[in-house]
């Protein structure tokens, strides 16, 4: 189930790039047709790996629910990576971004480290070579930041000392 998880996320983040690259250039009047034209790429994007896709309530879920929060999860975005104005973030990262923030502040069906860690795999695979290392800096500064964090979390259990 899990790499099931991992294969929607792939696809939640390829449907939400192609609606981000397409709405930069095309930009649509109406909510209307926005909501129509990501509906069309999720289609067609669940249709090729329908066979091996099991969970499309979970697929649908995170695009629906990215999109519906994206101004906020724009918000959050901007003060955790000062140095970075939305504009200036790789839409790949940005994408990614997006989804793990969803899925870590407002749908909040896994534990915080396996949204990050989801995040930081979909942006190794699909981001460039300093992805990875953004999105978890990111991340880690988000999740810091939120309502749920615990800092206990951040505490690594001691080693135990090797007897001789």
């Amino acid at each position: 189930m899990a790499s099931n998880r991992h294969l929607a996320r792939m696809i939640a983040v390829q449907t939400l790039y192609e609606w981000a690259f397409l709405s930069e250039r095309f930009p649509v009047d109406a909510k209307l047709d926005e909501k129509k034209k990501v509906g069309e790429i999720l289609k067609r994007n669940y249709d090729e790996f329908q066979k091996s896709l099991n969970n499309k309530d979970f697929l649908y879920g995170l695009v629906w629910g990215t999109l519906e929060e994206r101004e906020r999860i724009d918000k959050i975005i901007k003060p955790a990576a000062p140095e970075w104005p939305i504009d200036q973030i790789a839409l790949v990262d940005l994408t990614v971004l997006r989804l793990a923030i969803y899925e870590l502040l407002f749908k909040r069906e896994v534990p915080p480290k396996v949204a990050i860690n989801e995040a930081v795999e979909l942006s190794k695979a699909l981001g460039g070579p300093n992805s990875s290392r953004f999105v978890n800096g990111v991340l880690g500064t988000v999740y810091r930041a939120s309502d749920i964090y615990d800092p206990k979390e951040d505490k690594k259990p001691k080693e135990a000392k090797k007897k001789k």
